[in-house]
C-alpha cells in the first residue's frame, strides 16, 4: 500500500495543477525527449524572463488535474514524456517563445494546451505564436490612431501653405 505521505504529496501537487490550468491565459503541453542539459537550462531561461513557470510533470497527475479542471480534451496528448507551460499574465508569450524554440530545436514538440480557458491543438498554439506581441499589435492600433490626425495636419498645413502663396 502507498505511503500516506506520497499520496497527500501528489493530491497536494495535483490541486496545484489544477489551479495553475484555471488561472493561466495559456497552457501549453510540450515533449521534450531529445533535448540536453544545456537545452533544457535555455528554454528554461526564456520562459523564465517572460514569467511563464515549466514544469516536468507526470501524465497521470496532468490527466487528474484536466479532470478537475473539466478539460479532459487534453488527455489524449498526455503520452510520453510532458513538460508544461503556464503563462499567466500575457497569453502569446509561451506560444511565441516555444515556438520560436521548437523551430531552432527539432527535438522539442509542442502537443497541444489551454487557451483562455479552451482546449486547443498544435495547430491554435502556432497561429497564437505567430499573432505580434502585446507591444506590437499596440503599436499598430497607436499608429492607426494617428493616421486620420496625420493627414487632418497635412491638409492644413497645406491650405496654409497654398493662402500664403496666393498672398
Amino acid at each position: 500500500m502507498a505511503n500516506a505521505k506520497i499520496i497527500q504529496e501528489k493530491q497536494q501537487i495535483v490541486e496545484e495543477i489544477t489551479a495553475k490550468l484555471r488561472e493561466s491565459a495559456t497552457t501549453v503541453l510540450t515533449d521534450y525527449r531529445g533535448l540536453n542539459v544545456a537545452q533544457v537550462t535555455e528554454l528554461r531561461r526564456k520562459l523564465r524572463e517572460a514569467g511563464i513557470e515549466f514544469r516536468v510533470l507526470k501524465n497521470t497527475l496532468i490527466r487528474r488535474a484536466t479532470a478537475n479542471a473539466e478539460l479532459t480534451e487534453l488527455d489524449s496528448v498526455l503520452t510520453g514524456p510532458t513538460a508544461v507551460a503556464f503563462g499567466k499574465d500575457d497569453a502569446v508569450a509561451p506560444a511565441k517563445i516555444l515556438s520560436q524554440f521548437a523551430k531552432e530545436n527539432e527535438a522539442l514538440k509542442i502537443k497541444g494546451g489551454v487557451v483562455e480557458g479552451r482546449v486547443v491543438g498544435f495547430d491554435e498554439i502556432k497561429a497564437l505564436a505567430d499573432l505580434p506581441s502585446r507591444e506590437g499589435l499596440l503599436s499598430m492600433l497607436l499608429s492607426v490612431l494617428q493616421a486620420p490626425v496625420r493627414n487632418f495636419a497635412l491638409a492644413v498645413k497645406a491650405v496654409a501653405d497654398k493662402k500664403e502663396a496666393e498672398a
